[in-house]
């Protein structure tokens, strides 16, 4: 009797002749999802409504999971620039895993008790924290896609693979808005939070 035929992975399949479009479609569900969140569009109702205590924690709990990206990240750019392959992907596998359970807890608040106001004085609020949360959302939307891209590409193509594409070049550049993007949040976690 002959050997069952094995799947085709994600090396050999839709997903690897496929990269620039999977990476598309997952930036334009992922933004429109934060986009509906955000315009209110999502009605509380859709989520089950967790304890006050817990929803006054999520904050805290997403600056804490910022500063552990940060070090993540940085942990998988030094690991990649030492040749350290499998401390890499181990890196940017987790530094994935706390943005999603990042962006998760903060659309969760959001649907549940709507957006937090700032508190501060008025030239604060103007020239120091519009600014400041502005160039967050920014590069934290700028980084969705080149984010999926680097994720697929290595997820489709062999290691050996990976110098002949795109994805040291394009990680960088994820790696570097990311890393920014996460240190804004924590600025504004604590003009929010903190100082005001």
């Amino acid at each position: 009797m002959g050997r069952a035929a094995e799947p085709p992975s994600m090396t050999d399949g839709f997903a690897r002749r496929h990269v620039r479009s999977l990476t598309a479609v997952l930036s334009v569900a992922s933004l429109a999802l934060v986009i509906a969140v955000v315009r209110g569009f999502v009605p509380a109702s859709a989520v089950p409504h967790a304890p006050d205590a817990v929803l006054q924690a999520l904050p805290t709990v997403n600056a804490v999971l910022s500063a552990a990206a940060i070090v993540t990240i940085t942990v998988g750019w030094r690991a990649i620039r030492n040749g350290e392959i499998e401390r890499h992907k181990r890196a940017m596998g987790t530094s994935t895993l706390l943005f999603v359970a990042f962006l998760g807890f903060y659309l969760y608040r959001i649907v549940v008790e709507g957006t937090t106001g700032f508190g501060g004085p008025e030239a604060v609020y103007t020239y120091v924290y519009l600014p400041i949360l502005v160039v967050h959302m920014a590069l934290a939307m700028v980084s969705i896609p080149l984010v999926y891209y680097a994720l697929l590409l290595a997820g489709t193509h062999d290691v050996s693979e990976i110098p002949a594409t795109n994805h040291a070049t394009v990680g960088r550049v994820a790696a570097s808005l990311w890393l920014v993007s996460f240190a804004l949040g924590i600025v504004v976690y604590l003009l929010l939070y903190v100082l005001y």
